[in-house]
């Protein structure tokens, strides 16, 4: 295997990698920066044992949190987080609401409530315990397993399947629907809710985007109700957007933000509104936590990737590449009745297809033919490529895609 190329052993074949293990590949594979004799032994180091960061602070360590700083930080959500897995970092977040929530309630003699998360029909947010009862995409992940009763609305986002007139008419209609709905939980449930959690794009959901001003209009209404706005950036972070975190694009800021996949270890970034709490969950030692704080192996991994992404401007690189292919899916979707609902921020991009049967051979068909690519929502197709694609990828990937087009007629 090699950068966007995936090698397939079973049958000798090479494939156009456009699923990036679930987005989660910054770099394309055998990037000859690992070539390197100091970055293989600082690795093998690394892998040697596996230490328990939350109380062993090694140099390694250090490294990565500077790097992490200097490179993806989002001042001033400046308090961090490590853990492996992405949603036990979204857990933590709600856990660190929830903490928030409850000791000013308990200050203010309301008693120990406030541990409810407002959150959006489409969401994947893991599938471990709290984020179970935010999950709500495939109900194979989700069925027969405990959930709490939490506030879930409807979900205002972008129809690109309309006309661009009828599509802000639509989307505007969608947001007062949606805005109705948190309004008329925050005043039934009141101080129970702690915090509204979104994905500024939904990926598993069905790539769903939305508009700058609904995400201001969350920011509004949590800091008119003394709630947390958490955003969850696991799959849109970390540079996949053309920025290295997907607020950024519409100059909102969360107060916990998730994050994972890219970035190889996962965690939380929160600001400065959990200090409204003195002995709030990032103060008191050990509130949050876990053995291992994350994967020692991983953060060094992420600290080369970090300078790769650096040195050859990524982030950017992916906002002109990622233009480039959005244009060259449009045109197609020109062309082909099949395709629709053309859409993508960046690198992640996504098209409809007429339903879930077409999308499933849609899919597999392109495997056949060597690109690689994930399904997403009920007939989405999503592409998720590594940061370093080039435009040269991106043609010869459209352009098996227009080849299977063509040989479904």
């Amino acid at each position: 295997s090699r950068g966007s190329y995936l090698y397939d052993a079973v049958n000798g074949h090479r494939l156009i990698d456009l699923y990036g293990f679930f987005g989660s590949m910054p770099i394309g594979f055998n990037h000859p920066y690992f070539d390197q004799p100091a970055v293989r032994r600082d690795l093998l180091c690394a892998a040697k044992a596996k230490v328990a960061n939350s109380d062993v602070y090694s140099s390694a360590y250090a490294e990565f949190v500077e790097a992490f700083a200097r490179v993806a930080g989002l001042p001033p959500l400046d308090k961090y987080l490590f853990i492996e897995g992405g949603a036990a970092a979204v857990e933590n977040t709600l856990k660190a609401a929830m903490d928030w929530k409850v000791r000013k309630n308990m200050a203010a003699g309301h008693g120990e409530r406030g541990t409810q998360i407002l959150h959006f029909r489409h969401a994947f947010h893991g599938r471990s315990g709290y984020t179970m009862s935010l999950t709500n995409t495939d109900p194979r992940k989700t069925d027969l397993f405990a959930k709490f009763d939490w506030p879930r609305v409807s979900c205002p986002y972008i129809d690109f399947a309309l006309t661009e007139s009828e599509r802000e008419k639509d989307v505007i209609a969608r947001e007062k629907k949606s805005e109705q709905e948190i309004r008329d939980y925050v005043d039934k449930r009141k101080i129970d809710i702690c915090a509204i959690i979104i994905e500024p794009i939904q990926g598993e959901g069905g790539d769903n985007h939305f508009r700058g001003e609904w995400l201001k209009k969350l920011r509004e209404i949590c800091d008119d109700n003394d709630i947390l706005l958490i955003f969850d950036e696991v799959q849109c972070g970390m540079g996949a957007t053309g920025k290295m975190w997907c607020c950024q694009h519409f100059d909102v800021l969360p107060d916990l933000l998730a994050f994972g996949k890219k970035a190889q270890t996962c965690g939380v970034m929160a600001g400065p509104r959990l200090d409204e709490v003195k002995d709030n969950a990032f103060r008191l030692p050990s509130r949050l936590n876990s053995t291992w704080g994350g994967n020692l192996t991983d953060m060094v991994r992420s600290t080369h990737y970090m300078h790769i992404i650096e040195e050859e401007f990524l982030v950017e690189h992916a906002a002109k590449v990622g233009a480039y292919f959005l244009d060259q899916l449009l045109d197609l979707q020109r062309y082909e009745p099949a395709i629709s609902a053309v859409r993508g921020r960046g690198l992640l991009l996504a098209f409809d297809l007429p339903d879930a049967d077409t999308r499933e051979k849609f899919w597999k068909g392109l495997f056949d033919l060597g690109v690689l690519t994930l399904r997403s929502g009920d007939r989405s197709i999503r592409f998720r490529p590594a940061l370093d694609i080039t435009a040269e990828v991106v043609d010869e990937a459209v352009g098996l895609i227009r080849q299977y087009c063509r040989k479904r007629k």
